[in-house]
């Protein structure tokens, strides 16, 4: 009975483990559309080129050397280590606990993982969007996917003392799903690219104000949010880590309850706000809203009440128009808010956690975002430097005004709406 419940458990929670895993991907999908929905219709084909790429890249240098990475692995395309079954059952045996710790595939935990390192590469393409060489963007994916994100990863969720000196988790730092790990990351990443990349052709006038530059086709931006709405259930709900009990079944529920409250709330705060501000319902505030108060959940989703997940969210919503603002101000040009979105308000997700959280400190995730954002930022900002300075990393003014579809890509997305058809 006893090695049958075992098995039980290892089944569900590794199939909960591949179905979370499954989720997040389809967010890569999310992204896709609402970048290609945000960006010129001249630049579609070439924001989707890259998130077909940056994904595709992803898994294999997460495989080739940022699980070994971030997780202690001894070598590079280390295999993938599955648990001991029978080792781990005479363990709970001796424990009197046959369902007390995690216990699922080492394929599964590797399928979860690599998808969290995609969606981080994900928000950088967004933000540089429109003016990056393509192929500038992918060789930054390499060492992005392969090192800069595995390393902070190996402080945080590996449990590695950073710089051999101190571990985050000792001094109080606490993120559930990745509000600082993965979206922040991400969105450091992206700042270090916008900085040297400059903003867009005809973004900013002469007297420093910015000018509004409309998106495509905002149904698609729309659908996007939409999907990056439902994969968040696994990039949240995954991070229980385990669905074979009781406990942490409710668990998974109130993570799944409260992410869905968070966005909602987000969006509202975020419309209201810009109703206040332009006196219209702004629909790309709004989405941007939705994903604020997801990213300001994922610190922490399982401790707030339903309540609380909705005024977080809402928090976030509102944060995000405010500092969409602030960088148009700075003359920080990110085409879908993503820096203001993950970076931002990927901060506040972290400083809400001990809100709800008495085992994190406001310290611990202070320090612990200063690490994040200081090796990620720099290390991005060198790798940028280089590539710059070696194949360039800007497209030329008329490949910029004429679309990057087809300089880079050779093909339009809409072809048939577009001047070089005629």
């Amino acid at each position: 009975m006893e090695n049958n419940v075992f098995h039980l458990q290892y089944a569900m929670d590794t199939f909960y483990f591949l179905v979370c895993g499954a989720l997040v991907m389809w967010m890569a999908a999310g992204f896709a559309m609402l970048e290609a929905g945000l960006v010129r219709a001249k630049n579609t084909t070439e924001i989707l080129t890259k998130n077909v790429a940056l994904f595709a890249i992803s898994c294999i240098m997460y495989l080739v050397s940022g699980y070994a990475i971030m997780y202690g692995g001894e070598y590079f395309l280390v295999g993938i280590q599955d648990v001991d079954v029978d080792a781990t059952l005479a363990s709970f045996k001796e424990q009197g606990d046959f369902t007390g710790g995690s216990i699922y595939s080492g394929a599964s935990d590797f399928f979860f993982q690599v998808v969290f390192v995609a969606t981080a590469m994900s928000i950088v393409s967004g933000a540089v969007a429109e003016r990056m060489k393509l192929w500038s963007f992918l060789i930054f994916t390499v060492v992005m996917t392969g090192f800069i994100y595995p390393m902070e990863g190996a402080w945080t969720w590996g449990g590695s003392a950073v710089f051999g000196m101190y571990t985050l988790g000792d001094l109080g730092f606490s993120d559930f799903a990745g509000s600082g790990i993965v979206h922040m990351a991400g969105a450091a990443a992206a700042l270090a690219g916008v900085l040297l990349l400059g903003a867009r052709k005809g973004k900013y006038t002469a007297d420093g104000r910015a000018n509004a530059i409309p998106g495509c086709n905002m149904p698609l931006a729309t659908l996007g949010t939409f999907i990056l709405w439902m994969g968040w259930f696994g990039f949240n709900g995954g991070s229980v880590l385990k669905l074979g009990d009781i406990a942490n079944a409710n668990a998974v529920a109130m993570v799944f309850l409260n992410t869905n409250a968070a966005a909602a709330g987000g969006v509202v705060a975020a419309l209201i706000t810009a109703r206040i501000l332009f006196k219209k319902a702004d629909l790309t505030m709004a989405l941007n809203g939705a994903l604020a108060g997801l990213v300001a959940i994922t610190a922490e989703p399982s401790t707030p009440t339903a309540l609380q997940a909705t005024i977080f969210g809402a928090v976030g919503g509102i944060l995000v128009v405010f500092s969409i603002l602030a960088l148009d101000k700075l003359k920080i040009d990110d085409p879908v808010g993503a820096i203001s979105v993950h970076g931002v308000v990927g901060l506040l997700g972290l400083l809400l956690v001990p809100l709800t959280n008495d085992g994190s400190s406001f310290s611990g995730q202070l320090i612990g975002a200063l690490t994040i954002f200081v090796w990620v930022f720099v290390t991005s900002f060198i790798v940028w430097l280089i590539i710059k300075t070696v194949v360039g990393i800007r497209v030329s003014d008329e490949e910029e005004y004429e679309g990057v579809d087809i300089s880079e890509c050779g093909i339009e997305a809409y072809p048939e709406f577009t001047k070089s058809s005629k």
